[in-house]
């Protein structure tokens, strides 16, 4: 990690530990990031270059913003699952929230780890901590062939309305990639 760089805090739910990610995360990662099967929906596998940079900027937007994606860690073997978290959304897409800086919650898994409610347990977390620190209202995106990712939304308590559907302006016309589906969640009413 470097030096002075901010993680967000430590959180631990039932099984999971969220954490910031450490130089010891990137070989777990980087594998991840460019298994086929985890990378089905996104535009391309990443690079090992590629994926350390990743974490690069997920370790400075924790200290630039007060938010980010946490390493996901199982409770009890310390293995390393993923990630989950809070993004900002990119100023390039057409999405408008309660917010002035929309949040997206959002979360990738090794493939051995999918199946196991993982995602919606550490979505959860997610979506509670952000609440908790003042934003109104998360959404979450992604392809709408993406149906793993779209059922964790929908356990999540999130919402679609089809009229905010976009088409991801950094994928060209014509992938079957840009079409996106796009979840909120507004925090609960005290």
């Amino acid at each position: 990690m470097r030096p002075g760089a901010s993680c967000g805090p430590r959180l631990v739910t039932g099984r999971l530990v969220l954490r910031g990610f450490t130089d010891a995360d990137r070989d777990a990662f980087a594998a991840m990031n460019a298994d086929p099967r985890v990378t089905e929906h996104l535009p391309t596998a990443l690079t090992r270059a590629e994926s350390d940079a990743f974490v690069d900027r997920m370790m400075a937007t924790w200290a630039g913003r007060g938010l980010g994606l946490w390493a996901l860690e199982h409770r009890d073997s310390g293995a390393f699952l993923g990630y989950t978290g809070l993004w900002p959304v990119p100023d390039a897409l057409p999405i408008q929230t309660l917010d002035k800086t929309p949040a997206e919650v959002g979360w990738r898994l090794a493939f051995e780890a999918w199946g196991q409610g993982y995602a919606t347990e550490a979505g959860g977390e997610a979506l509670r901590f952000g609440f908790e620190t003042g934003l109104s209202e998360v959404v979450s995106f992604t392809s709408v062939h993406n149906i793993r990712s779209r059922a964790v939304m929908e356990r999540l308590g999130m919402t679609r309305e089809p009229a905010d559907d976009f088409e991801h302006p950094a994928l060209p016309v014509g992938d079957p990639l840009r079409r996106h589906v796009l979840y909120r969640k507004r925090r609960p009413l005290a």
